[in-house]
């Protein structure tokens, strides 16, 4: 992991926004809305040419070059290395945007022995949220309505690749970020941290299945920009007026499924997650 970006300016007056999975979809879409606002925003991607990219569409949109930081969250180590050089680079980050995503559509597991959507979506954002929680501002977190699909057992973080279903595993994921952000509001109550159902977005998720890409010529799938808008909208909204560990979708407070917002069920996560990824609880 390394930033691509030389050294960093300074922010004095401004907020520091750093977006992961911001290379395209929601989260590009989220940074350059954010940019525009006046927002210095840092990109993290997996993809060194990707995040190029993106930083140009938000140099040419807003005007500011974003800063980039590469991590691949498939790999913990990366997150871990991606936390010290974000702490090196600044002393406070005011909004911390977890957008980063995966969908497997088959059994994969990570070098680090976990299915990878569960780490990709949950663990990895879990570790690097935990190794900056004393900088952290608010946390966003994107979640999904796919949490209804989700069968997670805190005592077997690796449950769905038995009889592996592409959507069980996400949802699966999905499911945790739900959880993680309720519980990261208990356990930290002077960081606001909300989750929120972007919308079916039309995504880079369709590259790799010629189902889910004939899906989003026929079905009315929304554009990353409408998808990222909420996301924007809880990175700005007055704390006061949102509920702490809270899930919204279009801008409003939704209840999850029972197994979405169960809080020993959360505890129980947080303590499974913290194992998987060596850290205290």
């Amino acid at each position: 992991m390394t930033a691509v970006n030389g050294p960093v300016e300074d922010l004095t007056g401004r907020r520091l926004v750093v977006v992961t999975g911001a290379s395209s979809g929601i989260g590009l879409a989220a940074a350059v809305d954010l940019a525009c606002r006046g927002d210095q925003v840092v990109l993290v991607g997996r993809d060194p040419a990707r995040l190029q990219a993106a930083a140009e569409r938000v140099r040419e949109t807003s005007g500011e070059r974003p800063e980039l930081f590469r991590a691949d969250f498939a790999v913990l180590d990366d997150v871990r290395r991606l936390a010290e050089r974000l702490r090196d680079a600044y002393d406070r980050i005011d909004v911390l945007v977890n957008n980063a995503g995966a969908i497997a559509l088959q059994p994969l597991t990570t070098v680090d022995g976990f299915e990878l959507s569960i780490q990709a979506n949950h663990l990895a954002p879990f570790l690097l949220t935990n190794l900056l929680a004393d900088r952290v501002g608010r946390i966003v977190v994107t979640a999904s309505g796919a949490h209804r699909s989700g069968v997670l057992d805190p005592s077997d973080l690796n449950k769905p690749l038995r009889r592996y279903r592409p959507m069980v595993a996400y949802g699966t994921s999905k499911q945790a970020n739900i959880l993680f952000t309720a519980e990261a509001a208990r356990r930290w109550p002077d960081i606001p941290a909300h989750s929120f159902h972007p919308g079916v977005v039309r995504t880079r998720f369709a590259n790799d299945s010629r189902l889910v890409a004939l899906g989003m010529r026929i079905l009315p799938f929304r554009s990353p920009e409408k998808g990222a808008e909420t996301l924007v909208w809880l990175a700005n909204q007055d704390r006061s007026r949102l509920v702490d560990g809270g899930y919204y979708h279009n801008r409003r407070l939704r209840r999850p499924l029972r197994k979405a917002s169960d809080p020993q069920l959360a505890a129980r996560l947080w303590a499974a997650s913290a194992k998987a990824v060596g850290i205290a609880d």
